[in-house]
Order: C-alpha cells, then structure tokens, then sequence
C-alpha cells in the first residue's frame, strides 16, 4: 500500500483562490439582485436564527464582532435588516424586516442557479465530498480550537 503523498504548497492559499473563483460565480448571480453574497448569507442567518443577538449571530457565522457590525450596517442602511433593544439595557436583538425577507427570498433564486450551475460544472458527487470534507475540516479546525491548539 503507498504511503499518503505529502501536501505540496500553501493550503491557505489553494482555499483562498478556489474561495474568490466560487465567490466570484455566486456574486454574479446573486448580484442581479443587488446583494453579495456574504450579504444573502447574513440575511439567511439572521432568517433562520432570528430575532439574534449580534455575538450568537457572529459565533454561527464565524465573524468577529467588528466584522459582523460593519456587515449589518449596509443591511440596516437599506431597511432589510432591524438592530433592536434585546432583553436588557445591555443586550440587542437582530432580525429581518419584511422588506429584508423579501430580499433574501428574491436573492435565494438567484442562490438555487448558481449552487445548480456549480453542482452541474464540477458534478453532484464532487460538491457532495467537498462539502464533506469542508465540514469535517471545520469540526477538527473547532476541536483544535477549543482545546487551544494555535494553527
């Protein structure tokens, strides 16, 4: 039996062309409806977890804070997205605007083409274990994490 072969070169950079090439193909479907597409994943976080407080959203997307609050700050600018009191005087609370789930309902058909064009360019059973192997690499990446690893 061969031994695994070494990896050759930079893993973040391969992860970060094949990011702009996917991103880039998204971006320009789900641009036709004047979103990005870290825009419509916000705004579909924010759906399915909402009403949400900023530092749950931010943990489920994986974003600092700072990040999160630039990101939200063209979705509320634009009426899609509400930042309310919370529970407290110290807590606030997320959450779409009928305008906002309207948005994303409009962006998510322009999402179904382009996940259905990526699906048919690089085949079902090749995106399938890619997304396998992303979301085991996320699960050692956060179990590394969690036990204090640094990368």
């Amino acid at each position: 039996m061969d031994a695994p072969q070494k990896p050759r070169g930079c893993t973040n950079l391969k992860l970060r062309q094949v990011t702009r090439l996917v991103t880039q193909h998204y971006d320009t479907e789900v641009g036709k409806t004047g979103l990005k597409t870290t825009q419509y994943s916000l705004l579909s976080h924010i759906q399915n977890l909402g009403p949400v407080r900023p530092g749950d959203l931010a943990r489920a997307m994986r974003m600092d804070a700072s990040t999160l609050t630039r990101n939200l700050r063209p979705l509320q600018d634009a009426g899609w997205v509400e930042v309310a009191a919370g529970d407290n005087a110290r807590s606030r609370s997320v959450q779409l605007t009928e305008s906002g789930r309207a948005k994303r309902q409009e962006a998510q058909r322009h999402w179904r083409i382009a996940q259905e064009a990526l699906n048919e360019r690089l085949g079902v059973a090749h995106v399938a274990a890619l997304h396998a192997l992303l979301d085991e690499t996320v699960r050692l990446l956060d179990v590394g994490a969690a036990a204090g690893m640094q990368p």
